[in-house]
């Protein structure tokens, strides 16, 4: 069962246009960072792997072993800018972590495969007023 939601999604989609705008305060990307890492959550369910973007949020995701005590062994971490940039396609994942913007421990902390999440997508689309992409079952 996906996690309850706790940013609305209107909200979060206006933030992550906001972001991608350039127009965001800080507290839009607050409301951005975690918006996303919720869609990751119910994109991606489960308790394998923990994705951390400092200071906004955290999010267990991903099917497999459940973790339950001490640090978790399949970990992602990223600033907000650099997560904002994975989820809307405008970072690849290559590229994030080649140049240390993003830290993955873990056999199962590659998530490449999930990104960019289409919402995110649909919300950088809908900020630059291109018709947004068309959503793909599965």
């Amino acid at each position: 069962m996906p996690p309850r939601r706790r940013t609305d999604p209107a909200a979060g989609r206006t933030a992550v246009a906001a972001w991608v705008r350039g127009g965001a305060e800080r507290r839009d990307v607050t409301t951005a960072v975690r918006y996303m890492l919720e869609e990751l959550a119910d994109h991606a369910p489960g308790n394998s792997v923990e994705v951390r973007v400092p200071p906004s949020g955290a999010v267990q995701a991903v099917a497999g072993p459940r973790h339950t005590r001490g640090t978790p062994p399949n970990v992602v971490e990223t600033d907000p800018d650099t997560w904002l940039g994975l989820v809307t396609g405008a970072v690849t994942w290559a590229d994030a972590v080649a140049d240390g913007r993003v830290r993955a421990s873990g056999e199962r902390s590659d998530i490449s495969h999930l990104l960019p999440l289409t919402a995110g997508r649909r919300a950088a689309a809908g900020a630059h007023g291109e018709p947004e992409p068309p959503v793909v079952p599965g």
